[in-house]
């Protein structure tokens, strides 16, 4: 077992996946039909974390704390802190700082992914003990994150989305912390946007000539705040998935690697994998391709759906063309009337967005 406590952040609005995140935390828009936060909690659970704390909002924090439970599911103690205000990740910590005490901890985004786990990296900040060890990968668009400069394999400068990057490594969202941390937390001030920013915090550790390690990340890493990210993620996750049919198969065909799970009724469809489909879900008359997530309690019916998440209780019907690369929210109803005259007719919520192809 390790000796690190878990902090992972749970607030935030979700503004870039809205519509959905109007209604639901970011956090529990499901990639391959499962919450992306519990994949976090997983993480940390199998590097051997018994401890975790999880940051909510007070809008969000009912609804993730129904969710995740008390944490003895995944095997471990979940703590909720409740952060009054988005005020930045570096104000979390300090939010946090009656639950982590003097004990050194990592910080997870609740709403990302990281291929492999960290029981490698938490091997790592327990044998050399650094004051933080931050990850990094290289990405094609570092303006648009934390960037770090190296001197060898010492972090020396770090800026929060800087319009000319020096280099083009971006801070993923794990990080590990000494209890010196919240020491930097406390000498910093509010960006521009108004926030205690980790980077500047971290920065000050620098400066403070402690000792903050970097670490490259060369699998996957996904931020699944936008909606492309979210697709890649899933389909990234269904990649690792073994074949498991629990649900109810009529004249259908089945290629490739798929989940049924329970209760799931697949009548003269094909489906080809990697895919799942929830329980109580109801398929009839369709194709459902390849990096597909329908969530429990869906219907499709006479369409083709491809690269897609549905959540649950959606329903898509008697489309000609194919759906693909769609992410639908619970409850969402597609489907065409045999009606004249023809026409589209839509109730849409705000933020949304439809493409007619």
């Amino acid at each position: 077992m390790s000796s690190l406590k878990g902090l992972i952040l749970s607030g935030g609005k979700g503004t870039r996946l809205r519509p959905i995140t109007h209604t639901s935390a970011k956090q529990l828009v499901p990639v391959a039909n499962r919450p992306v936060l519990f994949y976090g909690i997983d993480a940390m659970a199998r590097a051997g974390i018994e401890e975790i704390g999880i940051i909510i909002a007070p809008e969000t924090g009912d609804e993730i704390r129904d969710a995740a439970g008390d944490g003895s599911r995944f095997g471990v103690k979940i703590t909720y802190i409740v952060q009054d205000e988005p005020a930045g990740l570096a104000h979390a910590v300090l939010t946090a700082e009656p639950f982590l005490g003097e004990d050194s901890f990592v910080m997870y985004l609740g709403d990302n992914l990281l291929q492999g786990g960290i029981s490698d990296l938490v091997r790592a900040f327990e044998t050399s003990r650094p004051d933080a060890l931050i990850l990094l990968t290289p990405v094609a668009d570092p303006e648009n994150y934390g960037v770090a400069e190296l001197d060898g394999d010492r972090v020396v400068m770090l800026q929060e989305k800087p319009p000319e990057p020096k280099t083009d490594l971006a801070l993923v969202g794990v990080y590990m912390f000494t209890g010196a941390i919240h020491d930097a937390a406390r000498a910093i001030t509010p960006s521009a946007r108004g926030e205690l920013e980790i980077t500047d915090a971290i920065q000050h550790l620098v400066n403070t000539d402690r000792r903050v390690e970097p670490h490259i990340v060369r699998g996957w890493w996904k931020d699944t705040g936008r909606l492309d990210d979210m697709l890649e993620a899933n389909r990234l996750i269904l990649e690792t998935i073994e074949t498991r049919l629990e649900g109810t198969l009529v004249d259908a065909q089945i290629d490739g690697r798929v989940v049924v799970e329970e209760g799931a009724r697949i009548e003269n469809c094909t489906v080809r994998g990697p895919a799942v489909i929830g329980a109580g879900a109801r398929l009839v008359d369709c194709y459902i391709g390849p990096y597909t997530a329908i969530g429990e309690d869906c219907v499709i019916e006479r369409a083709e759906v491809e690269h897609s998440i549905l959540l649950a209780g959606s329903s898509v019907r008697g489309l000609d063309g194919r759906m693909e690369s769609s992410l639908l929210g619970r409850n969402v109803a597609i489907g065409r009337s045999d009606k004249q005259p023809r026409a589209y007719r839509f109730m849409v919520g705000d933020n949304s967005e439809i493409g007619i192809l």
